[in-house]
Formats: C-alpha cells, structure tokens, sequence
C-alpha cells in the first residue's frame, strides 16, 4: 500500500462505507485468486475470483491489471480479517439486469455467445445476466440436438424479464420467423411459375426435398425428381447439394419444385419411338395381378397384360415372369395423352396356322427322308 500523508490517513479514518454501497477502486495486487483494490478506505478491498466473473476459466492475472479502476459493490465493511468484501459481477449484473429491462421493453435485438448447452435450450450471459431460450424458440423448426449452437453467437429478443425471480427468457424464432417472411416476399416479388433458379437441398424426407432458394424453402415432392422411377429421395439427394429446380406451381406462400426438366421428357419423341406394331426390350419393373409393368426407359413404362404373356392360359403374370426379367414385345396400343403403352409377347409368337403349316412340313420331311434312301 502507498505511504500516505497525515491527512489523507486522517480522512481515510473518518471515511465510512456501507454495505451494497458502489465504490470506485484502484487495483493494486493481482493473484490467481484474488484482486486487491484500494477503495479510499482504511482497509483494502478483497475482490475473489468468484465475485469478479462467473466465467470459471478466466486467468486473473490476464484480465486485471495493477492500475486498473474498478467499480464495485460492497459485500461486506468486515470480512472478518478486517478487509472488505467486494463484488464486481453482482454490480454487473444489476447494471445488465436494467440493460436486459431496456432490450425488453424496446424488444431490441441481442447478439450473445451460447455459453451453456441446457437439456431444454441454450443459456447466454449478457452482462452477466444468464438468459435461457427453450429449445422450442431456438429456431422455427424443432432441433432434438443443439450442439451445433456451443459457443455461436447467436442473436435474440427478450420475450419475458422478471428479475425478482430472475427470470429472463430468449426467443431466436421470431427473428427467424420474420426474416424467411421478409425472405419470402423478396422472393415472391421476384419468381415466376417455370423459372429454372438454383437451390440448397435442406432437408430430405421419404415423400420429397425442402429446397432452400434463399431464405424461403420449397418443396421437391418425390414424383417431380426425376422421369424415372425413384426408390427414395435420398438416393438422389443430400443435405447441402446444390440443385437446380424449376418452380412448378405457387400456390400463397407455398412453392412447389421439379427437376423434370422438358428437355429431358421421355415422352417427347415415345410416339416414334414406340408406334404400334413396333418391337422393344424393357425389363420387368413390377408386377400386378392383371399384368407386368416393362420398363422401356427412365420414365416410360408399358403394360404387358397377362392375357398377353403367352398363348397359353396363365394365372398371374409371376408364374412366367419375375421383377428384373428381360422382356422383347410388340407394341399393340399407344396413347400419348394418358402416357399409356400396351404390349404383347403373344403378338411376336408365330399364329397358330403357322405353327400348323410347320408341324405339316417337318412331319411330311421326316416321312419322305426313307424314300430318298
């Protein structure tokens, strides 16, 4: 402690403090502990770690400097070594409790650091005020795990401040809530049905794709992937590709998306391709009792009827065929309007005169071969 003259040391003896009093204090020892501070008083003040930061981590002797000026509140005028007991983080936190009453009232946007992963949501320290957000206001879709939030600075509005129970919570939805609006609008303003825009794949379902196109999220149903058929959406897509989709349909604030591009359309030249009376190859995609669906392309499947697999009588197409059979067939029907082929194995076999004729002739060859001899 600095020599002091008589007349300081006198008045420093007369100087009287209270407790919960705010003083301001000159640091004049720093230890892993502990801060020492001189606060004009007859006896030092003790400032501990614990009362200087909730922040466990922290290194004293890095933060606080010999010199340093300090505001505090006094804890107690006698510890019980004759010092006084000070606080630093409950002055803070009174302070930032009327910072925290401020961003309430004028619902002002908060950027803060996660500092806690709670089992219900986040915790962020502003000011020394701890303020929970629940996982169901952490964002606008429930987040079972919210690691990925450790330690991100994340932004909030105070929905609820109640310091007698110190009570305050977060609310991250919102603003989330009201930026994809805005987002949407923007976009809205901006998109027509059949425009070809790039998007990120978001999330992916057993019925489809959320696109995000920025900020607003469309939805790529199952059927819109491709012209072929799909097992499952995440045999074409992952979280965080790039795709690029067309918008199909608006409907309100919901958009509908297709990557079923016309260029691409099977269709486009099937009426050449699959003329009646022409012969194809396709494999057995599925089965029905009536009949197998052939796949002749990506997109195209024919229907070959089960009265049409074979001259003779069969039950169900699975007693002459199985799911990946090669199949060649002749195309009896085709309608472009409803996309529907009709095929027949029985069409390419020879008709029944012919097979007569043939039995004829191989009997009267087999009869006449002794007579040549």
């Amino acid at each position: 402690m600095s020599e002091l003259t008589f007349e300081q040391m006198l008045e420093e003896s007369l100087k009287t403090i209270h407790t919960g009093e705010v003083v301001e204090g000159t640091v004049i020892d720093v230890k892993p502990d502990e801060i020492i501070l001189n606060i004009g008083y007859k006896s030092d003040g003790i400032l501990p770690k614990s009362e200087y930061t909730n922040d466990s981590a922290i290194d004293l002797t890095e933060a606080v400097k010999v010199g340093d000026k300090l505001d505090v509140k006094v804890v107690k005028v006698n510890d019980g070594d004759g010092q006084v007991a000070l606080t630093y983080k409950r002055l803070v936190a009174d302070r930032g409790s009327k910072r925290i009453e401020e961003a309430f009232n004028n619902q002002e946007v908060l950027t803060a650091k996660v500092a806690q992963l709670l089992n219900g949501g986040l915790s962020v320290v502003v000011d020394e005020v701890r303020i929970f957000i629940p996982a169901s206001l952490v964002s606008d879709v429930y987040e079972k795990d919210l690691s990925k939030y450790a330690d991100q600075e994340i932004q909030f509005v105070v929905t609820e401040y109640n310091p007698k129970k110190r009570r305050y919570i977060g609310d991250r939805k919102q603003l989330i809530v009201a930026e994809k609006a805005k987002a949407q609008e923007a976009l809205l303003a901006k998109v027509k049905e059949g425009d070809v825009i790039d998007g990120t794949v978001k999330n992916v379902t057993d019925f489809g794709a959320f696109i995000d196109l920025g900020g607003v999220d469309g939805l790529l149903h199952i059927s819109e992937m491709s012209w072929g058929r799909i097992e499952h959406p995440k045999k074409l897509f992952k979280t965080g590709d790039t795709v690029k989709v067309m918008i199909k349909e608006i409907n309100g604030t919901k958009i509908a998306l297709s990557t079923k591009f016309d260029d691409a359309n099977p269709w486009k030249d099937a009426a050449e391709k699959y003329a009646v009376g022409n012969t194809v190859t396709g494999k057995v995609a599925r089965m029905t009792e009536f009949g197998a669906f052939v796949e002749l392309e990506a997109g195209v499947d024919a229907l070959l009827h089960v009265s049409q697999i074979s001259k003779e009588h069969i039950e169900k197409p699975a007693d002459a065929l199985k799911i990946g059979d090669e199949v060649t067939a002749k195309v009896v029907d085709f309608n472009a309007e409803s996309q529907k082929i009709s095929l027949s194995i029985k069409a390419l076999l020879p008709d029944a005169e012919e097979e007569t004729v043939d039995v004829v002739v191989e009997e009267v060859v087999d009869e006449e071969a002794p007579a040549e001899e």
